[in-house]
C-alpha cells in the first residue's frame, strides 16, 4: 500500500481547521504564539503528557470522565508559564464573536485548551513573553486566508524561539491520506532537550518514516560534517547530559477527519508520543514537559478497529515526519543569549 501526503502536507488538510501564528523575533523577543481555531461547534480532542515539566491549560478538561465534549481552538505556544497569557487573548477574540461553549443562557465560554514550550531568556530578555496581545493575533492571523493555507513552518509562532538538541528547532506540520480516504495530520513545536539528529551519521531520524519523495532533497552528511557537529548533539544522542542542561519541552497536535470519541482522541494523542520517541533522543525527559494533544474534527464516519488500527500506525509516523520538517525548516537565529545553528549550517552538505 502507497500512502500519500495531504494536499499541502500539513494541518490544514484537515477540513475546519484553521493556524495562525504570531512571530515576536526582535526588539528583545525571540518567542510567539500558534493557535489551532476549530468550526463553531469545536473540535473533539484528548491529551497525552508525559514529560516531567508540563505546562499547560484546561488539559484536566480532555479527559474522557468530563463533560465538555468540544473544545473551540488550542493553543500551542512559547514563553513558559507565562506563555499561557496567550490563551486568554485567543478566548477574548472568540468570546468577541460569541463563539464557545453556552454554559447558561446568554453565557457563552470558549474552551481552549493549550501547552507551553520552555524558550524563556533566550532573545536575552527573560521578560520578554507572550501576553493576551500575543493570543489576539494569533487567532485574527488564522482568520485570515493564510489560516486554511499550507501550514506554515520553521521559526514561526510558537516554534520561534524553539531549539532541539543544542540547534535550532521550530514548527513542522505533515499529513496523510489513507486508502479510505481518511486524513491524519500533525503540527508539531520542536523544542526538545534530545537531538532529533542522529549523531552517528548526521541523519534526521523522523525522515526515515518520510512519504515516497517527501526528503529525497535532503543528502546523508558527509563524514566531515559529522565529525565536526557540536559536541553537545553528540552527547545528548548518546543519552548524555552537558554541563548545563537545558529546558525544553515538545508539544504538538496530531488530529483527524473520522469520528472519534474523546477516549479515542486520548489514545490518538498516546500514540503520538511514539512518534515522538521515534525522532527524538532522549525524549520524555525530567526536562521536557513533552505534551501531545489528539483530535477529530468528526467529518467522516467512525471507523471500524481494523480502519482505527491502521490509523494510529500511520498517525505516529505522521508526527514524526511533521518533527524532520520541523528541523528542515527552520532558519538559524543568533540574540546576545546565544547562537543557535540550524540543520544545514551544522550539515552542510545535507543539502
Amino acid at each position: 500500500m502507497t500512502l500519500k501526503p495531504g494536499p499541502t502536507n500539513s494541518l490544514t488538510d484537515l477540513e475546519g481547521l484553521r493556524v495562525g501564528h504570531y512571530t515576536a523575533n526582535g526588539d528583545g523577543y525571540l518567542t510567539g504564539t500558534t493557535v489551532i481555531v476549530g468550526e463553531a461547534e469545536g473540535f473533539v480532542a484528548g491529551v497525552d503528557v508525559r514529560g516531567g515539566a508540563p505546562g499547560s491549560h484546561e488539559t484536566d478538561l480532555l479527559d474522557p470522565i468530563n463533560g465538555v465534549q468540544r473544545i473551540h481552538a488550542l493553543v500551542l505556544g512559547g514563553g513558559s508559564a507565562f506563555g499561557l497569557a496567550a490563551i486568554a487573548g485567543v478566548q477574548d477574540a472568540m468570546r468577541e464573536r460569541d463563539l464557545g461553549l453556552t454554559v447558561m443562557p446568554g453565557i457563552t465560554v470558549p474552551i481552549v485548551p493549550g501547552a507551553i514550550i520552555f524558550d524563556l531568556g533566550r532573545s536575552g530578555v527573560v521578560k520578554s513573553t507572550p501576553d493576551a496581545t500575543f493570543g489576539v493575533l494569533a487567532y485574527e492571523d488564522a482568520m485570515t486566508d493564510s489560516g486554511i493555507a499550507k501550514v506554515r513552518t520553521g521559526s514561526v509562532g510558537g516554534g520561534t524561539g524553539a531549539m532541539s538538541g543544542g540547534i535550532k528547532g521550530g514548527v513542522g506540520s505533515a499529513s496523510v491520506v489513507l486508502e479510505n480516504g481518511t486524513t491524519v495530520a500533525a503540527i508539531v513545536i520542536l523544542n526538545s532537550v534530545g537531538s532529533a539528529v542522529n549523531s552517528k551519521t548526521g541523519e534526521i531520524y523522523g525522515a526515515a518514516y518520510g512519504l515516497p519523495g517527501e526528503f529525497d532533497a535532503i543528502k546523508k552528511p558527509s563524514k566531515a560534517d559529522v565529525d565536526s557537529a557540536p559536541p553537545h548533539i553528540a552527547l545528548l544522542d548518546n543519552g548524555l547530559f552537558p554541563d548545563a542542561i537545558s529546558l525544553n519541552t515538545t508539544i504538538a497536535f496530531l488530529a483527524t477527519d473520522v469520528t472519534l470519541t474523546k477516549a479515542e482522541c486520548k489514545k490518538l494523542a498516546g500514540i503520538g508520543q511514539d512518534g515522538l520517541a521515534r525522532a527524538i533522543h532522549p525524549v520524555h525527559t525530567m526536562f521536557d514537559g513533552d505534551t501531545v494533544f489528539g483530535g477529530s474534527t468528526a467529518k467522516r464516519p467512525a471507523p471500524n478497529p481494523m480502519e482505527f488500527h491502521h490509523l494510529l500506525t500511520v498517525a505516529a509516523d505522521c508526527l514524526s515526519r511533521a518533527i524532520a520538517h520541523a528541523l528542515v525548516d527552520s532558519a538559524p537565529v543568533s540574540t546576545p543569549a546565544m547562537t543557535l545553528p540550524n540543520y544545514f549550517e551544522v550539515y552542510p552538505s545535507a543539502k
